[in-house]
């Protein structure tokens, strides 16, 4: 039933508004649910068949209660990408399956005995110095994308592509109203894209779209799957980063709550979302797919047209696994210049970081406190510095904790063992 223009929950559209309200979600989801698996080496293809599925899943397990699309989490990217380097793609896949099996687990605690034991271990000084971390820890990566070309030389033409796509994609975050103010990161790839063809067909350096993927591309195909692989230290990586993500979908949570006026805390229950998340993350990594999160970008659609309908979700759900199935169009993401991503990555990129910033800002974290500047103040610089502790617990198993895993340990660690400051 739809009440005040106000389309709830469990209210089903009529066909005609209902495919058009679905196809709206999925260009809010689609540039960012693309970004991960391209920064990361995944497939696209295989990222929307998961992000779709995974959703799927999700309301399930909400019992069809919960109005959230399920995409690629940007927080586990810089983990995909450490761990891809140090032991293989495969093995990060198997990292991302345990982090999805964790989340379930501490769903269940939650479930028995609450919140209050979380926001102890995990305080907004920790968790938003953590998520400071994750995004100026791939600052390198966005400035390498932007900077040097494919034989990691400097390219001012690549520079260039970056800096236009970048404005653009500032210019549409900061002006544009409506539903257009949801997609961003879409406008600033189409843009950029468009950008690097035309100055491609005048100037030659520009031409750095390889359009034969294309052309040898099938119409209908599968998407890529991959199997995981499993290793200590891949899995301890994941978990140890799913902290601050865990920490992200509660805050979510708390955001669709507000927007659509019921309390998802209590029905259908925060360990059943939060089981639903896990679940799409681990279905996802199953198949060779990015960890799913659940999307702001989706929520600010609800919250723009003020229809929260489950329904027209699962239907950007379906549409998004249909889309997966046409080679053709994961060929053509495919071409979208590296320079493109590292304009927008840029952003991106940033935009975690200050993410980090807002929560301890809006937590009303005291910096005064001399307590709350050491363990932020380490947190940072083991983080960002890239910090590591290595060392051979047998002589075939070579165990090493660096990063961003290193850096939530020890803040964790410092924010047990530090003393409350007296007041």
């Amino acid at each position: 039933m739809v009440q005040n223009d106000i389309v709830r929950p469990q209210d089903r559209p009529k066909i005609g508004h209902w495919i058009p309200l679905s196809f709206q979600h999925v260009f809010a989801m689609f540039g960012a649910t693309i970004l991960v698996p391209l920064l990361t080496g995944l497939s696209p293809a295989t990222a929307l068949f998961t992000a779709g599925t995974g959703t799927l899943l999700f309301i399930l397990c909400t019992s069809a209660k919960v109005p959230a699309f399920l995409g690629s989490s940007f927080s586990f990217i810089a983990p995909l990408i450490a761990v891809t380097a140090s032991h293989g793609l495969s093995y990060a896949m198997g990292g991302a399956i345990a982090a999805g099996a964790f989340y379930c687990i501490i769903a269940q605690i939650i479930r028995f005995s609450g919140t209050g034991w979380l926001d102890k271990v995990l305080p907004p000084v920790v968790i938003g110095s953590v998520i400071v971390v994750i995004g100026l820890y791939l600052a390198p990566t966005a400035m390498d994308m932007a900077m040097n070309d494919a034989n990691g030389n400097y390219s001012l033409v690549y520079l260039s592509i970056a800096a236009v796509t970048l404005f653009i994609t500032i210019i549409s975050n900061i002006f544009l109203k409506g539903f257009l103010s949801a997609i961003p990161i879409l406008i600033g790839l189409i843009c950029g894209y468009f950008f690097t063809f035309v100055m491609g067909l005048f100037f030659p350096a520009y031409a750095i779209i390889d359009f034969s993927i294309i052309n040898e591309a099938g119409w209908i195909g599968f998407p890529v799957f991959m199997a995981p692989s499993f290793s200590i230290v891949p899995i301890l990586i994941f978990i140890i980063v799913s902290l601050a993500t865990i920490c992200e979908h509660l805050g979510d949570m708390v955001v669709t709550s507000k927007i659509v006026g019921q309390d998802f805390y209590k029905n259908p229950g925060l360990h059943r979302t939060l089981t639903g998340d896990g679940l799409a993350s681990a279905w996802a990594a199953i198949w060779g797919g990015p960890p799913n999160t659940t999307y702001s970008e989706n929520v600010g659609v609800m919250a723009i047209t003020r229809v929260y309908s489950v329904w027209v979700i699962g239907g950007a759900a379906v549409i998004a696994v249909l889309l997966s199935f046409f080679t053709k169009f994961g060929a053509i993401i495919q071409t979208i210049p590296t320079p493109v991503l590292g304009g927008i990555s840029i952003l991106l990129f940033g935009i975690i970081a200050s993410s980090g910033l807002r929560t301890i800002v809006e937590s009303g974290v005291d910096y005064k406190d001399k307590r709350n500047l050491t363990i932020t103040s380490v947190i940072l610089v083991i983080g960002i510095g890239g910090g590591r502790l290595a060392f051979n617990m047998t002589q075939d198993l070579h165990f090493e904790l660096a990063g961003i895993a290193l850096a939530t340990v020890v803040g964790i660690v410092l924010n047990i063992v530090v003393p409350q400051t007296p007041k």
